[in-house]
């Protein structure tokens, strides 16, 4: 009621509805973690096109897997994906210029070979001609084959003055996608308060070749040796490796492509993304090893105890999918010659289609789950082959007539018959991870109301409603009644859970699951005969 009645008449008051709608989450956001040939390391970066990857790491690399992983996730119409880099060994290129009180030194933004096509012109036509301080600063990232400027960066009236919103160190922080000023082991710029001289009047020579009237790199970067599985199981405290991903709010499927195009993902690291995908509740999709040429690798391969795949099995292994076998794909980069590639950007893009088209509880499988631009699989398999596999949990890709490569399998890692999971299916797998995903995040209003039965009704208002929602869509098995259930009471929370601090919520769905097996029975009708 209003805080005080003085006056006789009206008083109007807005009373809170006590509903609070719950959104769900997205359910096809790809985390993509390996070597590119550019861009910010250790980081979660999200791009939302190929065009994107393209500005920021380099596009399609000849060292890189997963650019082509990210290649086939857009092609098969993924929408957005995070990419964390991660490298070993590699270093920025350096540029250094002299300047009429010290020395200027310049770095690529992030590491790599591509720094060394970096070129940096200076000038004194600014927009005060008598102050000491100003210049202006063009980076330039040049081909090094035809010398054609690739991108082009100005920085016009930066100052060498620390005191000026123009100051070039900062400026070149906030504002360069290519050149940063460096700093000394104190953290302090290399730029020692005169401005650079005009490098039109005076050009250097570079030990790496320079165009005329720019300065060029004098230190080259490197792209660094072969990543390995250090790099990718990092530290969770420093963040680094997969644990970048902690500064992500939200992903749902996670790729490692193989580290390089000769080496595949350890068993280690799978076991530790797994474990990582329990935990951020998404799901792990893995590329079979290069070594599974035909049916009987794949299937000996699976079943060995000393396999990487037994590594990620129980409590984890409904929180990983593997797909057979790898795709046959031209590669632009050695004149479109067919080669090998591992599936799981092309897979995760399939799964982000089918979402979009369908819901999360569709099974991203069948004659509509096409594999866009694969020409090829590395391993035909019939339908005899398909048997042996699919009973294991090993979901095939196939290729049929007319319709093409298709994903033929939704299976979890725990989708072996024999172990008669309940997470057998990935649909049923990941609906399940939307709903709690959701609910987390759309209940975080409960905490610290008064925990009674108005609270618990209103519990059961906004979850009740958010799974209606889901029921209308097409979620769940059966019809209202039997499809969902929501409880929230004094049988669910008691006396004592309250005193504890603690209400408990419980949230039931009949999950639909996929028509993996289709029998159809044809008889014969005999002549009718008459009596």
């Amino acid at each position: 009621m209003p805080s005080a009645l003085s006056y006789p008449g009206v008083y109007v008051e807005e009373v809170p509805s006590g509903v609070h709608t719950i959104v769900g989450v997205a359910t096809s956001i790809t985390a993509f973690i390996g070597r590119t040939a550019r861009g910010p390391s250790d980081e979660a970066t999200v791009i939302n096109s190929f065009e994107n990857f393209d500005r920021i790491f380099g596009g399609l690399s000849l060292l890189s897997p997963l650019s082509f992983a990210v290649r086939d996730f857009y092609l098969n119409l993924g929408s957005q994906a995070i990419i964390v880099r991660v490298h070993n060994g590699a270093t920025a290129a350096r540029i250094s210029a002299p300047t009429g009180a010290g020395a200027l030194e310049l770095e690529a933004s992030n590491e790599g070979s591509w720094g060394n096509n970096l070129n940096v012109v200076v000038d004194y036509d600014t927009k005060d001609a008598a102050d000491a301080t100003l210049f202006n600063l063009t980076v330039r990232e040049t081909d090094p084959k035809t010398k054609v400027d690739l991108r082009t960066e100005a920085f016009l009236n930066v100052s060498s003055d620390a005191t000026n919103a123009r100051y070039l160190p900062n400026v070149l922080e906030h504002q360069s996608s290519l050149a940063r000023v460096r700093n000394d082991s104190s953290g302090n710029p290399l730029f020692s308060g005169g401005r650079p001289f005009p490098t039109l009047a005076s050009p250097l020579s570079s030990p790496l070749g320079c165009l005329p009237g720019r300065l060029c790199v004098t230190t080259a970067g490197s792209d660094g040796n072969e990543i390995s599985g250090a790099q990718i199981d990092a530290s969770p405290s420093a963040k680094t490796g997969m644990f970048a991903l902690e500064t992500a709010d939200l992903f749902n499927l996670l790729c490692i492509p193989p580290f390089s195009f000769t080496k595949d993902v350890t068993p280690a690291v799978l076991a530790s993304a797994g474990s990582y995908c329990l935990k951020r509740r998404a799901m792990l999709i893995v590329d079979p090893p290069s070594d599974w040429t035909n049916k009987d690798a794949a299937k000996a391969g699976f079943t060995a105890t000393s396999n990487a795949f037994p590594g990620i099995v129980a409590p984890v292994s409904s929180y990983g999918a593997l797909f057979f076998p790898r795709l046959k794909q031209p590669n632009p980069l050695h004149d479109n010659q067919v080669e090998v590639f591992a599936p799981c950007g092309a897979v995760c893009g399939t799964f982000a289609r089918t979402d979009a088209a369908r819901g999360v509880w569709k099974a991203p499988a069948g004659q509509d789950a096409g594999l866009i631009g694969v020409p090829q699989l590395s391993v035909p398999l019939t339908d005899d082959e398909n048997g042996e596999l699919n009973p294991l949990g090993i979901n095939c890709l196939r290729a049929f007539p007319i319709v093409g490569r298709v994903v033929w399998g939704a299976r979890t890692l725990e989708g072996a018959d024999r172990l008669a999971s309940e997470w057998k299916y990935i649909p049923v797998r990941r609906t399940a991870l939307f709903i709690e995903e959701s609910l987390y995040r759309g209940t975080k209003w409960v905490v610290f109301e008064p925990n009674d039965e108005p609270l618990w009704a209103q519990i059961r208002l906004n979850v009740g409603a958010f799974m209606s929602d889901l029921f209308r869509q097409g979620a769940f098995q059966g019809d209202r009644r039997s499809a969902y259930f929501v409880k929230c009471d004094k049988d669910t929370t008691t006396q004592n859970d309250i005193d504890k601090g603690i209400v408990n919520i419980l949230v039931g769905f009949a999950p639909l699951k996929p028509a993996e097996f289709v029998v159809i029975k044809i008889q014969q009708m005999a002549g009718q005969i008459q009596t």
